[in-house]
């Protein structure tokens, strides 16, 4: 890579990984519906006429086991084999598992389905956004670039949420037949399309991902690297991801909660009429995606422009305390949509949908501010030795996520809709503040103690 490509834009191979991880959502989020209509869905109507639960656990799996995966392919990717040779394999191990969507006859070739896909993630996704930090040697183009991978990523949750119903009911469909089985093997061939275009794309990537990253992160520098252990300045930085993964944790809770909090809301409190139109609520799906798409560009662009101030950018700690304080802000909008129609009324008394909108644009703003830059903070600070691991953790806190938030939601349901949500906001806030008034600390944890282990570190 040459020092004018780091400087002035970003190198190709960074859109190789961008469409890359685009056409892969595509296709997961297409099946994380397909599962929960097919599988319940009548045998007459092309479904398993399996119950809504099994359908259910079916889904809560592929989600559960993709964010698992992860650490085993960024293990594996850190010392034996180059990230690159993992992805097009990890697509194809997930196209041959939608494949298998498509011929279910019942739960268990599902379930056969789910851990093809689950082995495919595990050695696409982490090493992907490896990659993809690695192609830059300027680190203050992190931040910036992983907003606008955000955005790919989300293009491909939105066409894939948005098409796949519409493509089930008509394209698809024979008669009362749904076009479920087809759809499954849509996603099948997107991902080997995109398996096909990883491989012309690899030589884009110079040497991106060709060593396992021990042997160094970036692609302009030949440093070979000793697997030692950790030095002291090391373990502070791995400390410092560890940390930030529990705000992540904290983070992804209360963000998956905020569906529920929609949905149940929403479709009891909320007017969803405009003009004589019934909004769907499932409409707040295609809202996260579209703001996510919209503000990666410009969150992007921000970053960057602020790395080039004297005083440098603003410290990622700072950036997912605001994160934070955003997602507790969107519960708030709950609260106040709960006072104009007068707490504790019945469900003929609705507030303005304008709530729920900006409840939805808040959350996502929260959310740009804290994904995306997860995967940067991780490419910056994680030792070469354990880099995909680390990489791997950031996507296991919110597996962790995943999995405690309906634990949540039951025990908010308990109580009233003013106790719950004005509850939440203040944990938020709180954490945000922790996270903020810590940030000079938090910044010395990532600092080299000697010109030697800042050499080595790379």
């Amino acid at each position: 890579m040459s020092e004018v490509a780091v400087k002035n834009k970003r190198p190709f191979g960074f859109y190789v990984c961008c469409i890359a991880f685009m056409l892969e959502r595509m296709a997961y989020y297409s099946a994380k519906y397909l599962i929960f209509a097919f599988v319940p869905a009548a045998v007459i109507v092309g479904g398993l006429g399996l119950t809504k639960v099994e359908a259910a656990l079916i889904q809560s799996n592929l989600v559960a086991f993709t964010y698992l995966a992860p650490l085993i392919g960024g293990y594996l990717t850190d010392r034996y084999i180059g990230a690159r040779y993992c992805i097009p394999v990890g697509l194809a191990l997930m196209a041959v598992g939608y494949f298998f969507g498509g011929i279910a006859t019942d739960a268990t070739a599902m379930n056969i389905m789910v851990a093809l896909v689950a082995i495919g993630t595990g050695l696409f996704k982490g090493n992907n956004s490896a990659i993809s930090g690695s192609l830059f040697a300027d680190s203050k183009q992190l931040d910036s670039a992983f907003s606008v991978q955000y955005s790919f990523v989300n293009i491909g949750a939105f066409i894939g949420t948005t098409s796949v119903g519409i493509l089930v009911a008509t394209t698809f469909a024979h008669g009362q037949v749904q076009g479920f089985r087809a759809a499954f093997k849509l996603c099948s061939i997107i991902c080997a399309i995109d398996a096909i275009w990883f491989l012309f794309g690899m030589r884009f990537l110079k040497e991106a991902g060709k060593k396992p990253f021990k042997a160094g992160k970036y692609t302009e520098k030949k440093i070979e690297t000793e697997v030692k252990p950790l030095t002291k300045t090391e373990k502070r930085k791995v400390f410092a991801i560890v940390l930030i993964s529990m705000f992540s944790v904290v983070f992804w809770v209360f963000w998956y909660l905020t569906y529920l909090a929609a949905y149940d809301y929403g479709g009891q409190f909320v007017d969803m009429n405009v003009n004589g139109f019934k909004v769907p609520l499932s409409w707040f799906d295609s809202l996260n995606s579209f703001v996510c798409i919209s503000m990666g560009p410009i969150l992007g662009a921000l970053w960057f422009k602020l790395s080039k101030r004297p005083q440098g950018d603003l410290s990622l700690f700072k950036k997912l305390s605001m994160g934070l304080a955003l997602l507790g802000m969107a519960f708030l909008m709950l609260v106040f949509a709960e006072i104009t129609r007068g707490v504790g009324a019945d469900a003929t008394s609705k507030a303005s949908i304008i709530w729920l909108i900006v409840f939805g644009v808040l959350l996502s703003i929260g959310e740009m501010l804290f994904s995306p830059l997860g995967n940067s903070f991780v490419t910056k600070y994680a030792p070469n030795k354990i880099f995909s691991i680390l990489m791997g953790v950031w996507i296991f806190a919110t597996f962790i996520a995943g999995k405690s938030y309906g634990y949540l939601y039951a025990i908010a349901s308990k109580y009233t809709i003013m106790q719950s949500y004005v509850v939440i906001p203040i944990i938020l806030f709180i954490c945000a503040t922790i996270l903020f008034l810590s940030d000079k600390k938090l910044v010395k944890l990532l600092e080299d103690e000697d010109p030697e282990e800042k050499i080595n570190a790379y």
